[in-house]
């Protein structure tokens, strides 16, 4: 559970919302609150509506997800944050957090640990001919 190189980014409908640079040390006291957060969660989870007793990584990585998004569209930014640093100290491999949907309506979470959000990102260039240019 220490410092991993890279970023954890937090995408909502295509759109960059967080970035955690996992590069910058997590002070003490963040350090405690996160480990606070465990202790919590050890006495179980609401996770889709149904409690969970003994909530195993898996489960507590989407409970945390879930109540990160649920905050940055509350606007509680301080609470998000706290929850994408929980991620980014407990979950190394992660890379982004891509969410499709709206809270008034249908949402889905995926973590994703296979690509970051520039890869994701990036498209093939098209390049178009000119003759004018390539002097033809």
């Amino acid at each position: 559970m220490g410092l991993a190189n890279g970023k954890i980014h937090v995408v909502i409908n295509d759109a960059p919302i967080l970035e955690f640079d996992r590069s910058k040390p997590v002070p003490g006291q963040q350090k405690r609150y996160l480990d606070n957060m465990d202790s919590r969660m050890e006495n179980g989870i609401e996770l889709n509506g149904e409690f969970i007793a003994a909530p195993n990584a898996s489960q507590r990585s989407q409970f945390v997800a879930s109540s990160m998004v649920n905050a940055l569209f509350a606007e509680n930014y301080s609470l998000a944050v706290a929850m994408c640093t929980w991620l980014a100290e407990r979950i190394p491999e992660l890379k982004q957090v891509q969410v499709i949907g709206d809270p008034e309506g249908e949402m889905r979470i995926d973590l994703m640990f296979d690509r970051d959000y520039q890869t994701t990102q990036a498209e093939q260039p098209i390049k178009f001919f000119n003759p004018k240019i390539n002097n033809l």
